[in-house]
């Protein structure tokens, strides 16, 4: 990892789960970090017109993310009441995939805001993580 570092890629993400209030979302902020550093590789990539393994490895870590935000909202939420995040965090993500896919630095750059910001929104909007367990 790149140590103490502040994210390049999904600065929202990371920062929300770093919310004491979001003590259980561990798992979403590991995937985030390892997102945001594979990311930032294939950033790198895209500028030096290189087709390295960056490229091929971040729509994975992206995956994982995905993932690993369904397993913490639950998978009931993330099918029903989630369901509009779900599709923003697909949407997005399927817009980067093709801007990874294509070479297209700007779009990739765009289209990480969109997925930052799904990603952040869904965690946050998970009822029961927020609502506090004393009265």
């Amino acid at each position: 990892m790149r140590g103490q570092q502040e994210p390049t890629f999904l600065p929202l993400t990371v920062a929300v789960t770093r919310s004491p209030k979001l003590h259980d979302a561990e798992q979403v902020r590991r995937c985030a970090r390892e997102a945001d550093l594979a990311a930032a590789r294939c950033w790198n990539a895209l500028l030096g017109g290189c087709d390295s393994t960056e490229r091929r490895t971040l729509p994975l870590k992206l995956r994982a993310l995905a993932d690993a935000t369904s397993e913490y909202a639950g998978g009931r939420w993330w099918v029903g009441r989630g369901s509009a995040h779900r599709r923003r965090v697909v949407e997005a993500q399927l817009r980067i995939n093709d801007a990874v896919r294509e070479g297209d630095g700007a779009e990739f750059a765009e289209a990480f805001i969109g997925y930052d910001q799904a990603i952040a929104t869904a965690v946050v909007s998970v009822p029961s993580k927020l609502e506090s367990p004393t009265p």
